[in-house]
């Protein structure tokens, strides 16, 4: 069975880290770009990282960079997401996805593109 799986989700303080992983079933994530996409209650989704396979190029949104890193593990078939001084307004479920890509493209930034693969997403709740 071909899917992707999230874990690592909880509940955090402001300011505080949380790590997300993504493994793959059924086939090997190294073969594909794989960006994590966030989407809080009542708010569009929100591109937050990709990592290119094509290159091993990351790339972050604004609204992340400097305190989330992304990066591959290929031994456990997982990419991981690790994220620092988390803020309440990132309440969200942060989905992993892939176009089926090697590249990292426009598609990890747009709020409406329908993923060739997607996980069904993990709580990230930050609150005091």
């Amino acid at each position: 069975q071909v899917q992707l799986v999230e874990s690592g989700g909880g509940s955090v303080q402001p300011g505080g880290s949380l790590k997300l992983s993504c493994t793959a079933s059924g086939f090997g994530l190294d073969r594909y770009a794989i960006g994590w996409v966030r989407q809080a209650p009542g708010k569009e989704r929100e591109g937050i990282s990709c990592i290119s396979t094509y290159d091993g190029n990351t790339y972050y949104s604004d609204s992340v960079k400097g305190r989330f890193t992304i990066s591959r593990d290929n031994a456990k078939n997982t990419v991981i997401l690790q994220m620092n001084s988390l803020k309440t307004e990132e309440t969200a479920v942060y989905y992993c996805a892939t176009d089926g890509r090697t590249r990292c493209g426009g598609s990890y930034w747009s709020k409406r593109y329908k993923f060739e693969r997607r996980g069904r997403g993990a709580q990230v709740t930050v609150s005091s």
